[in-house]
């Protein structure tokens, strides 16, 4: 079952469903499973992310053996990092791909229609192909060549849209309504079964840490597909009684497209220009409100990172052997902001989120 939080109604959980709720809000699950017994001392790996079957709303009828992405000290910035770069196609978005495709095949969809940037539409498209789901993928005429190829190589159609981001996800979502094509909507900013998916981030990484929670998180913040994943991850784990505590979580936007800043801090703070960090130029996050519900519960924050500093910060991350696109590079350039504020402490436990691999830039 499908429900809104915003007005209460629900719909069926079938491949008719609509893609959000009549009143406009998203969807989410209605019932989220939690496991019933104490944390695990060990995990079958090899399960990749669906060793967290008890968490996850549906089965695993589609993998390729994503999760568990790496844990590596990042001295120079006194946190740790986690290379959710390392994934099938490249990218975190994986772990989203593979629950979302999972729920397609169990609901007998024949074809998928995406809109995204790059690298959501390149896992969707992937995950796709490994189900034998045809998909139809809306993308920027002008995104980069490398990722409208990595989309087609899957048998994929790549529909190129002129104009803006937004211009692409409403040619899409015309497609979706109207229905001249037939497709079911497998969005990573609407469908429930995508946070379901990016929220094995937050259980990863506790259980990487022997069930400790860090004392902050810092992610790169779009539609917030990693940041409301992880949210719901670690506020599970709190739900089944695994942890205690929720980290602080804090995006990273790029300045000049910076809604959720501008929300918390005004539009001066949100000003500027970020034309590097492609990947998280959303002007109107699908789930703007809960991502602002999920910075107030657990005390985090929301930084805007111009070009010059992503640009800098990933020249620092690549000549220490951390190869990662743009995008990923404002995640630790806002650590840095948040240490020279006093905002984050020199003992505070710190994780930063590396989402998307450079070889594609």
């Amino acid at each position: 079952m499908y429900a809104c939080d915003a007005c209460g109604r629900e719909y069926a959980l079938t491949a008719d469903a609509p893609w959000r709720c009549d009143c406009g809000h998203a969807l989410d699950f209605a019932d989220r499973p939690l496991p019933d017994s104490d944390a695990p001392t060990d995990l079958d790996r090899d399960r990749g992310l669906w060793a967290f079957a008890d968490f996850l709303p549906v089965e695993a009828h589609v993998t390729l053996g994503e999760g568990w992405t790496p844990l590596v000290d990042a001295p120079e910035w006194d946190a740790t990092f986690k290379l959710d770069s390392l994934f099938p196609t490249g990218s975190f978005k994986d772990r989203g791909a593979a629950v979302t495709l999972s729920l397609a095949a169990e609901l007998g969809v024949d074809q998928v229609l995406e809109d995204s940037s790059g690298n959501a539409g390149h896992a969707v498209a992937t995950y796709a192909a490994r189900a034998g789901i045809d998909a139809d993928i809306y993308v920027p005429a002008d995104a980069k060549p490398t990722k409208i190829e990595a989309i087609e190589r899957t048998g994929a159609r790549a529909v190129q849209i002129e104009g803006s981001r937004q211009d692409v996800t409403d040619a899409c979502l015309r497609t979706v309504e109207d229905g001249s094509e037939p497709g079911w909507y497998a969005s990573h900013a609407w469908q429930p079964a995508f946070f379901a998916g990016t929220a094995t981030f937050a259980l990863e990484l506790t259980a990487q840490r022997d069930w400790e929670a860090p004392d902050v998180v810092v992610t790169p913040l779009g539609h917030g597909t990693l940041f409301l994943g992880a949210y719901r991850g670690f506020r599970a784990l709190r739900a089944a009684g695994w942890v205690d505590d929720l980290p602080r979580l804090v995006g990273a936007q790029a300045a000049g497209v910076a809604p959720i800043v501008e929300a918390l801090h005004g539009r001066e703070a949100a000003a500027g220009d970020n034309d590097a960090a492609d990947g998280i130029q959303i002007a109107a996050p699908a789930r703007r409100d809960q991502i602002l519900d999920a910075i107030d519960a657990t005390g985090g924050d929301a930084v805007a990172v111009d070009a010059e500093t992503t640009r800098n910060t990933l020249d620092r991350l690549r000549t220490r052997g951390v190869d990662v696109e743009p995008t990923c590079a404002t995640a630790p350039a806002a650590l840095d902001v948040l240490r020279d504020r006093g905002e984050v402490d020199a003992d505070e436990d710190v994780v930063v989120a590396l989402t998307g691999t450079g070889l594609k830039t």
